[in-house]
């Protein structure tokens, strides 16, 4: 009996473990009418960002523009700016890939306040973006 009652505990908390650093996922539509200030383009597209742990891995499809650069943004809501966290590498779309953030960006992630940005030859500010939510 009293083997069970441990292999009972030491399951339990293992699926407490699991379940607090289960990963997350972030999406965002993609567009000009977010950006700060808005732009008027026909470019669209949409992110998708999983966290576990530290490790965030995204997938950006994007149309209508080629970009210059790409980034994951932290530290301010919509309709504010803030400074790259994430560089992106900016390529065809799908665009992929997988870097750390800190904790402070993980922060800001959760409380909504990262977005996803990508900029163009002609929108060195960003042609399009969208803010991350759950």
């Amino acid at each position: 009996m009293r083997k069970t009652i441990v292999l009972a505990a030491g399951l339990l908390a293992a699926g407490m473990w699991a379940s607090a650093y289960a990963a997350d996922t972030y999406k965002a539509p993609l567009n000009g009418a977010s950006e700060v200030p808005p732009v008027t383009t026909t470019a669209a597209g949409s992110a998708t960002v999983t966290v576990d742990g530290k490790k965030a891995t995204w997938s950006v499809t994007y149309s209508g523009l080629t970009p210059a650069a790409a980034h994951i943004h932290c530290g301010a809501a919509a309709g504010a700016n803030a400074g790259v966290a994430v560089p992106l590498t900016a390529g065809p779309s799908p665009m992929s890939g997988s870097g750390e953030m800190t904790e402070a960006q993980l922060a800001d992630l959760a409380a909504g306040k990262c977005y996803i940005n990508i900029h163009t030859a002609a929108n060195k500010g960003g042609e399009i973006r969208g803010q991350l939510a759950k």
